[in-house]
């Protein structure tokens, strides 16, 4: 339980510019909630990680009829060095030195992203413009993919055009899990 394997490293970061959520006091631990209706989604982070977890996924009630599906890992040293690359004063950040891989941006999408005439969206509304920015640079050094910020409601995100999307989902396709596959349906 001391270091993250190769896979378990690439979840743990796609979780993070995603869905994902970490504590810190002496050392962190990261949070995995999703929709009931993602139970098979929590289910394989869970199969990727469950030599850093305490106790199997569990629902949980929310705010009015939402139930929500979840598990926390155990606080160890290794979350401790990603939390602190994530967040500044608690808060969440992209980190400069960020790294991208085909598999951490397919988590990334499975947690985050979303499918609607034929574009693909990553949610980033949480991250400040700058770091939006920053994001679209990383994407094109790694693949060479360019995205735009799109307006949602108030806030920003990034879009993938038509053309942009196809090339990102072929990147991105192998390491989609089945229950998720209906978001690379183009």
């Amino acid at each position: 339980m001391g270091s993250l394997s190769k896979l378990q490293s690439d979840v743990v970061i796609g979780c993070m510019l995603g869905d994902g959520y970490m504590r810190c006091k002496n050392n962190a631990h990261l949070q995995i909630t999703h929709s009931i209706h993602q139970k098979d989604y929590v289910d394989w982070k869970y199969s990727v990680l469950n030599n850093c977890v305490l106790t199997p996924p569990k629902s949980y009630k929310g705010n009015g009829k939402r139930v929500g599906y979840r598990f926390f890992t155990a606080s160890m040293p290794c979350f401790t060095s990603i939390y602190h690359q994530f967040y500044i004063n608690k808060k969440k950040i992209i980190p400069l030195d960020l790294e991208l891989n085909a598999r951490i941006m397919a988590v990334w999408y499975m947690d985050d992203g979303s499918l609607c005439d034929k574009s693909c969206y990553l949610n980033t509304q949480v991250f400040p413009e700058q770091e939006q920015l920053l994001l679209g640079r990383l994407l094109f050094r790694y693949f060479g993919l360019t995205v735009s910020r799109d307006q949602d409601k108030q806030y920003y995100r990034l879009r993938f055009n038509v053309k942009e999307s196809k090339k990102f989902v072929d990147i991105i396709r192998p390491y989609i899990i089945p229950s998720m596959a209906y978001k690379i349906l183009i």
